[in-house]
């Protein structure tokens, strides 16, 4: 799709802050973070969300927590703790719809996702 966001991220079209890169798979810090270490992690191949996963993205997108673990380390908040999410749909809050996995940590962040 070439007019999404992350797909023109993923192919360079747009800087971002690169993480971590391998031929699938590319993480980035989020431009509006939400805590002190927030990194999206993206299946650099085009799909909307966890609904529409193909064998391709799927086995990418597999290989995505182990990729979250490598960066907690990375950035100091393995031991502390950390969170993985993937919104999926307007109501859980995905704003942009190229499937992703925000790695969150860097702070309490308590039992609830809203308040």
């Amino acid at each position: 799709m070439s007019e999404c966001l992350f797909c023109r991220i993923a192919r360079k079209e747009i800087p971002s802050a690169v993480v971590y890169e391998d031929d699938e798979l590319l993480a980035f810090k989020d431009i509006g973070p939400q805590a002190p270490v927030h990194v999206l992690i993206i299946p650099k191949a085009h799909c909307e969300g966890l609904n529409d996963l193909t064998p391709e993205v799927e086995q990418a997108a597999a290989r995505i927590p182990a990729v979250a673990a490598k960066l907690a380390q990375e950035f100091g908040i393995a031991t502390s703790g950390y969170r993985l999410i993937a919104n999926t749909g307007a109501d859980a809050g995905q704003t942009v719809f190229h499937l992703h996995f925000h790695l969150l940590g860097g702070k309490a962040m308590g039992g609830k996702l809203c308040q």
